[in-house]
């Protein structure tokens, strides 16, 4: 999502987001380090996120949250140094401590009121803690802050998803690289081809002219030095013979790079389409662990093919069926643990959930190693309700019998639990199955288990347009909403009763301002040739004028964020070659938007040669923290100001970011992912191509700190503990002056 996005949204509800995500950090490693209490990695992981948290909770002023993120971090630290081992209870308090912060983040409101009920909680828990660790100070404390941050990063936060872009990082680069390669050598394929073809011509004429000179000057008496020039031309016109051929050659094979890269570039956009399947099923463990302890069971959930690819709306689909078809294998297929000791099994049983292509279909699986299903019980069932007749009922193969269990309403349950028992989960599964046009099945082993297979579509939402410029903005027209393009002369255009046509196939057809519907910009110059892209069906047809014709692209297509909801005139979102988003049209929506400024009277001229309005440059500030929350905040402040204010996510997104981007300033963090602010400022000190000054904003507020950023090459030194509003702006005013100055 982009930062323009971003500023629909409260800090409040980048906070929620942001906790969202660190939770899901901090419950994947509480689960870890329940089977291993000594995983390093893991304890640094939930240390960071937990720092992460308290930092963000202080930025809302979301006094609760920082002291139980505190309390948290406090513990892993804890457990770092070998002070206390993290046993069953600790674990069991740290998962609550989770839960609170959860419910803090999607109780608290901008005024700084609390629920009366989590504060109570967040009182019992700190006290729980206490005993169970040991006293310590629920106040966060800068020397606590120190030693968090100076903590071993064995693993990058950056691994753990982007919970607002919804695309990985690792792919996105990707498709930035090749699109960025594909669209230079694209772009040069047609004029060399054509210089070289021209080449070709003019060689051929080249060699004919010189033919007929020699043919007309055979018959004449020649000096020796006529002889040697005519006789070195004829040695260059071989030679440059020998060099279109070879030319010809290498058009052929860069011709060939060419389409390979646009193959590669092809596969990589539609990756970004794709998700992660552990970006699904993140909080599934965690289910599986607490409703396993609430039956009495032992139970753990293994995930296979996490990294496995998935269409982001099959993913989104799959969250429902998934959750019953785990809650349906801890209810009705596993065992208890005596009745698993008995069977001569291990206590603990097992549930697999795994994702892997398979003959360009997505294969998603859920088993478990329990009971299985007790087929000649489920014919009794049948029989009792009525379902079927005893002799059909015995008639049915076990694959027939099976599918029994996919009836809406229908359970083997005997008694009503909120687990269990009422007769809903397996039609939801296969309802949403039908949807996608996928399949789905059941086999059971009795006494050793049952496998659902869910075979679905690996969806490519893929759309031919024709990509225009408004207002300096690119926007996209889907193929099949246009009726016509055309360039209209001004002789073309008529005026009837004040509102502008153009005959098109004997009908006349209105004329729109593209700008004015879609409130962008000011049209550029037209000059001779106005062009217009007509949509709509016969019988109500509008013409839209626009500033230029960029041609036909393959999008893959983005859909906006739900929270959005409807955006007029816009159906979707895409990314163009080199990187940057486009807003796909909705036809049918543009089509209600001008009958609407038609019938209002509101309608304006469309002007031949319309000059642009002249705007001042913005100055540009490159803002670089790992915490949404925090780089949100400083975008706002500044882009309240008038800058035009980029973000990037860590320290080498920054450093991309600052060599392929012109900015006026660089606003940094310290303790990031992948690369420091320290090594940050270093480098575009360094760099000779980049003369900008950097800006440090830290929590480190050290004398020693504060030197080593200076040192570094910083211009100035910020603690985020002490800015505010007016402390920030004021700093990068001083160092690069106003906004449009």
């Amino acid at each position: 999502m982009s930062a323009d996005d971003l500023s629909q949204f409260s800090l409040l509800d980048l906070f929620r987001q942001e906790a969202d995500s660190q939770t899901q950090v901090l419950t994947s490693g509480l689960l870890a380090l329940e089977r291993n209490h000594a995983a390093a990695d893991q304890l640094d992981a939930c240390m960071r996120a937990a720092h992460s948290l308290k930092g963000a909770a202080r930025v809302v002023e979301l006094g609760d949250g920082v002291r139980v993120a505190h309390a948290m971090e406090d513990c892993f630290v804890a457990a770092q140094g070998g002070q206390i081992t993290l046993l069953q209870p600790h674990i069991d308090l740290l998962l609550q401590g989770v839960d609170l912060l959860m419910q803090l983040a999607a109780t608290a409101t901008d005024n700084g009121v609390r629920a009366p009920q989590p504060r109570q909680d967040v009182e019992e828990w700190l006290a729980a803690m206490g005993n169970l660790v040991g006293a310590r100070d629920a106040t966060p404390s800068s020397e606590v802050d120190e030693r968090a941050l100076l903590s071993p990063a064995s693993t990058d936060l950056r691994d753990a998803p982007d919970r607002v872009l919804r695309v990985t990082a690792e792919s996105l680069n990707r498709l930035l690289s090749l699109a960025s390669e594909s669209l230079v050598e694209s772009r040069r394929v047609k004029p060399f081809s054509e210089s070289l073809l021209r080449l070709k011509r003019l060689h051929q004429e080249a060699n004919k002219r010189f033919d007929h000179l020699r043919d007309t000057l055979s018959g004449l008496p020649l000096d020796e030095q006529t002889q040697i020039e005519l006789a070195a031309m004829q040695r260059k016109l071989l030679e440059c013979s020998q060099v279109l051929s070879q030319r010809l050659v290498e058009l052929e094979l860069f011709d060939q790079r060419s389409i390979n890269l646009s193959h590669r570039l092809y596969d990589e956009a539609l990756a970004c389409r794709m998700r992660p399947f552990s970006d699904g099923v993140q909080g599934f463990p965690r289910m599986v662990r607490d409703l396993a302890r609430s039956l009495g069971k032992e139970a753990r959930l293994e995930i296979a093919g996490e990294t496995t690819q998935v269409d982001r709306d099959i993913l989104s689909k799959l969250d429902a069926p998934l959750g019953h078809l785990l809650r349906n294998a801890l209810d009705h297929g596993l065992e208890t643990p005596k009745e698993r000791q008995a069977a001569g099994k291990p206590a603990e049983g097992v549930i697999r959930l795994e994702a892997r292509h398979n003959a360009g279909a997505l294969l998603v699986i859920v088993s478990d190693d329990g009971r299985g299903v007790d087929l000649e019980r489920l014919r009794r069932t049948l029989v009792e309700r009525r379902l079927t007749t005893s002799e059909a009922a015995a008639a049915l193969s076990d694959v027939e019998l099976l599918e029994f269990l996919f009836l809406p309403g229908f359970s083997m349950k005997g008694a009503l639990t909120e687990i269990s028992g009422r007769g809903v989960g397996l039609d939801v599964v296969r309802d949403m199955v039908k949807q996608v046009h996928g399949t789905v099945h059941v086999s059971s082993q009795p006494g050793r288990g049952t496998t659902f297979r869910l075979q679905l579509p690996v969806t490519l939402s893929v759309l031919r347009t024709l990509l225009v410029d408004i207002g300096g903005e690119p926007f996209a027209f889907p193929l099949t909403s246009i009726v016509r393009t055309l360039r209209l002369s001004k002789e073309q255009v008529t005026s009837i009763e004040h509102r502008q046509h153009f005959d098109l196939d004997g009908q006349h057809v209105g004329l729109v301002a593209a700008h004015q519907v879609l409130e962008v910009g000011n049209p550029s110059p037209a000059g001779d040739q106005l062009p217009v892209v007509v949509i709509g069906d016969p019988g109500h047809t509008y013409g839209l004028s626009v500033d230029r014709f960029l041609g036909e692209r393959e999008l893959v297509v983005q859909p906006l964020d739900p929270q959005f909801g409807k955006i007029r005139n816009i159906s979707a979102g895409a990314l163009m070659e080199d990187g940057s988003p486009v807003l796909i049209v909705d036809a049918d929506d543009l089509i209600r938007s001008i009958d609407k400024i038609v019938s209002g009277g509101q309608l304006t001229t469309v002007e031949h040669g319309a000059l642009p309005t002249a705007g001042k440059r913005r100055k540009r500030v490159l803002v670089v923290d790992d915490s949404l929350t925090v780089r949100e905040l400083e975008r706002k402040l500044l882009g309240n100001r008038g800058y035009d204010v980029e973000v990037a996510v860590d320290g080498m997104d920054g450093w991309n970011a600052v060599r392929t981007g012109h900015f006026d300033l660089v606003v940094t963090d310290i303790d990031m992912p992948r690369m420091d602010g320290i090594e940050l400022v270093t480098l575009i000190n360094k760099d000779p191509n980049l003369s900008l000054p950097v800006m440090v904003v830290s929590y480190k507020d050290r004398e020693e700190d504060r030197r080593r950023g200076l040192e570094a090459g910083a211009a100035y030194y910020l603690t985020k503990s002490s800015f505010h509003d007016e402390t920030l702006v004021q700093v990068v005013v001083d160092l690069i002056g106003e906004a449009d100055a």
